[in-house]
């Protein structure tokens, strides 16, 4: 039977309009978003890296420890849960395994990124992205290997940083033809990159905005009116915490 958060993540998938995504790092921050009358979470990468290990999202957090915080977050509440798999842990055959695991773990949506292994944060210099071949196999893979047919996967690209606008449109069409959901381009650095994308890749796409990375901070009606489906901030919650947990201590 599918779990009744997955056909919910369907549903806002098809809903004209752009949905909010809070980025949660632990399963009271999740019990937090959905309190708060938010219809999804997405449980944060870097923030799970930086919870889990103290330190930057370089690529530590390995695939059983995601799983494992996954499980967590889909156990607290009865929204869907995003779950970002960086670049899946490996090749295909690892993606595959790790699709398999976050669907047992109750997963609505599964990201997977084209990123070469370590990966860093989207928004710092340096970082390499993989082959398109590569990138576009383990998006197949994923795709066909998803045990519940209402597992939703987006692909990831963050081609636009080190290979340019017209690679990640491609990689974002290819990434749909093999069988992505959605597609979640990262880092562009205007409002008019966001409305071009939307334009040249026409299917379901989500938009980060992360604060203080290349990224400028958009307002969500704008994504609405370029088409964009999901706005996640994946760290906005964790960094008020840690602030406030700091003005505490120097109390």
């Amino acid at each position: 039977m599918t779990d009744p958060r997955r056909e919910k993540f369907r549903t806002l998938l098809g809903r004209p309009g752009v949905t909010l995504v809070p980025g949660a790092h632990d399963a009271l921050t999740a019990r937090l978003i959905e309190a708060k009358g938010f219809e999804a979470v997405y449980m944060t990468g870097g923030g799970t890296a930086v919870a889990l290990t103290g330190l930057p999202d370089n690529g530590l957090v390995t695939a059983s420890e995601t799983v494992m915080n996954a499980r967590y977050l889909a156990d607290a509440v009865s929204i869907p849960l995003i779950v970002d798999a960086d670049t899946g842990y490996g090749n295909a055959v690892n993606v595959v395994r790790t699709v398999r695991d976050l669907d047992r773990a109750g997963a609505a949506c599964i990201q997977i990124e084209d990123q070469v292994s370590p990966k860093r944060c989207g928004h710092l210099p340096g970082k390499e992205v993989v082959g398109r071949a590569e990138f576009i196999g383990k998006i197949r893979a994923a795709a066909d290997h998803r045990p519940d047919p209402a597992l939703a996967i987006m692909a990831r690209t963050d081609a636009r940083a080190t290979r340019g606008f017209e690679e990640a449109v491609a990689r974002g069409n290819e990434a749909l033809a093999a069988g992505a959901d959605l597609v979640f381009i990262e880092a562009l650095e205007s409002p008019e990159e966001f409305a071009a994308y939307a334009r040249r890749c026409p299917g379901p796409l989500l938009a980060n905005m992360t604060e203080f990375g290349k990224t400028p901070l958009i307002p969500a009606r704008e994504f609405g009116q370029m088409g964009y489906r999901f706005v996640i901030f994946p760290a906005s919650a964790l960094r008020v915490m840690l602030r406030a947990a700091s003005e505490l201590l120097d109390e």
